[in-house]
């Protein structure tokens, strides 16, 4: 039960970038996209957009840059966005019935508790000051390492705060750790170099920690056929092109491309017909059930419920058909 996510830039939530100059219409091709701005989060926009997936498909992009999921799945339930990307930090906002899951992504490993200098364990966070982005992939983590050391939320002085408010405050001394994740924390250890990792995805060995892209709670099935077809092509692309995959994700992002190939170290990408197969074997939907755990655990969640209830198999295995 990983916790979702990643910014690779701590950009307020909804600076809108446009990938395509082509007008927007009013006929139902533009397509209202969230993102974060990572190697997860950006990599199939980016691919889509200079391979003109888009465009094969009849849609446009119209794309927004989020700062974590939960504020993207309130962007779908107001109406603001059409899709959007989440980490899996942020699972249980569909599991509660807050949008659906459309494709999953990758399964991702960039989230970590850390500490400040001479703090080397979980438990030398104990009565501390930790920041968090609640509902996110940092949260996760952090529970994740609270649960395993014996403790709970109570044993820190959990302080919840947005990705870029983490980052100050953890460099200014102000907090003594944070559940955060990467790219952020190369941002981090360039100020304090002596941070130290005391908890990590990584170690939570036989937990499977899947991002996914999002819809509102009502799907169009059309439109949805339509832009699954855009992931699926991307998303097999970037599964042959690694490199010019973090190459065309570092010119969306306008960053360095060293800092994305480190970004990506975190991800596991697989092929369309990959999760197809995990799809219809069940193996996504034992991904989902253990993170439904977690979140009845952590009281995110009242009960696990059916994946079938919200993500949308039937869709993505019926467009990886045609």
């Amino acid at each position: 039960m990983r916790v979702i996510r990643r910014a690779l830039t701590a950009a307020t939530a909804v600076t809108m970038l446009t990938l395509s100059v082509t007008a927007c219409s009013d006929d139902g091709s533009t397509v209202r996209f969230g993102y974060i701005s990572d190697f997860n989060g950006a990599s199939l926009l980016a691919i889509a957009e200079k391979q003109g997936l888009w465009e094969k498909q009849g849609l446009t992009p119209e794309v927004k840059v989020f700062t974590n999921g939960p504020l993207q799945i309130q962007a779908l339930g107001s109406g603001d966005l059409d899709f959007g990307y989440i980490g899996p930090g942020a699972m249980w906002l569909p599991a509660s019935g807050k949008a659906k899951v459309i494709a999953i992504n990758t399964l991702a490993y960039a989230d970590r508790v850390i500490a400040k200098p001479g703090i080397t364990s979980i438990e030398g966070l104990r009565g501390k000051k930790v920041g968090v982005p609640e509902g996110t992939s940092g949260d996760m983590v952090l529970n994740l390492a609270l649960r395993k050391a014996g403790m709970t939320a109570k044993d820190i002085e959990k302080v919840p705060m947005d990705p870029a408010t983490v980052v100050s405050a953890f460099a200014a001394g102000q907090i003594d750790g944070a559940g955060i994740w990467y790219p952020l924390i190369d941002t981090i250890k360039a100020k304090v170099p002596g941070l130290t990792e005391v908890a990590s995805t990584r170690q939570f060995a036989g937990t499977s920690f899947p991002t996914a892209f999002v819809a509102g709670a009502k799907v169009d099935p059309g439109l949805t056929e339509k832009t699954i077809k855009v992931l699926q092509e991307a998303n097999d692309w970037r599964a042959a092109h690694p490199d010019e995959a973090i190459a065309e994700t570092a010119a969306l992002l306008k960053i360095d491309a060293a800092k994305v190939k480190a970004d990506a170290a975190n991800v596991e990408v697989m092929t369309t017909a990959d999760l197809v197969a995990k799809t219809e074997d069940g193996t996504v939907a034992k991904w989902l059930n253990g993170l439904g755990d977690f979140f009845v655990s952590t009281g995110q969640l009242k009960s696990a419920p059916d994946p079938a209830t919200y993500y949308t198999g039937d869709l993505y295995t019926k467009a990886s058909a045609k």
